[in-house]
């Protein structure tokens, strides 16, 4: 398929892949690339703050499937669930508010359990 951006997100001890489909947010995130922020965690959700601010879409949810790549307009971050926040019922992950869901990541989520909260993190166009 076309008009999907590619991204690899890397910390010190990893990184993944992700496809993310067109979308509004996509397109301003992909103008922002490469960047580098740093990671934070909350409960089994990586987050981290990015240079691009946007509204949030028509189809944002809170509670996605663990590997979603999500945009938090509220704090103008990438959120990456791989598991249950503080707020979850059960095993689902439940973002801190409404979220634009921009795509997946392409292997297992459960990379993610590597992040360290301080950790650097860095976004990069495929």
């Amino acid at each position: 398929m076309e008009n999907q951006l590619r991204i690899r997100i890397s910390w010190p001890a990893g990184s993944v892949t992700a496809t993310l489909e067109e979308t509004p947010t996509t397109k301003a995130l992909a103008g922002a690339l490469p960047l580098t922020s740093t990671a934070h965690t909350w409960g089994e959700e990586v987050y981290f703050d990015t240079p691009v601010s946007t509204a949030r879409e028509a189809d944002a949810r809170q509670v996605v499937e663990p590997g979603t790549v999500a945009f938090w307009t509220d704090g103008d971050a990438l959120a990456l669930p791989f598991g249950p926040t503080p707020i979850s019922r059960g095993d689902e992950c439940r973002l801190a508010s409404p979220c634009n869901v921009l795509g997946r990541l392409d292997g297992d989520p459960r990379e993610l359990a590597t992040v360290r909260s301080g950790d650097p993190i860095r976004v990069d166009a495929l």
